[in-house]
């Protein structure tokens, strides 16, 4: 099990953070990679590591200032929450079962998907 320097958790925290308040993004794109390359996780610690780092603070820092403003749709995110606790349940059972370098090559291809999806659609939105 690795045992990372507290400066590179900080600073782990720190992005993920920053980016996470700007974007929204933060367990799957920035904590997995940054724990696996940084920190020296395998791919099964990093996920189970980012999902138990998100689940305190995603409910209540950034999430509290959005619903201050008025930007929380409460029951899209009842929903969604009861869909994703049950499907992400399902998910991490499928996903103990796929060794981890088959699993970073599935979120490579996602997240390069997922980018190029991005970069195409503001290119056409730009002219």
């Amino acid at each position: 099990m690795a045992n990372p320097p507290l400066l590179v958790l900080i600073g782990i925290g720190a992005l993920a953070g920053a980016l996470s308040g700007l974007f929204g993004i933060g367990g799957g794109v920035i904590i997995v990679p940054a724990l696996i390359y940084f920190a020296g996780f395998d791919q099964h610690l990093a996920t189970g590591t980012s999902l138990a780092i998100l689940l305190p603070p995603v409910g209540a820092g950034a999430t509290l200032e959005y619903y201050r403003q008025g930007r929380v749709d409460l029951r899209s995110a009842v929903v969604i929450a009861l869909t994703l606790l049950v499907c992400a349940w399902f998910a991490s059972m499928a996903a103990n079962r796929v060794s981890g370098p088959y699993l970073r090559l599935m979120f490579g291809i996602f997240v390069t998907g997922l980018g190029l999806t991005l970069i195409y659609s503001e290119i056409s939105k730009i002219g």
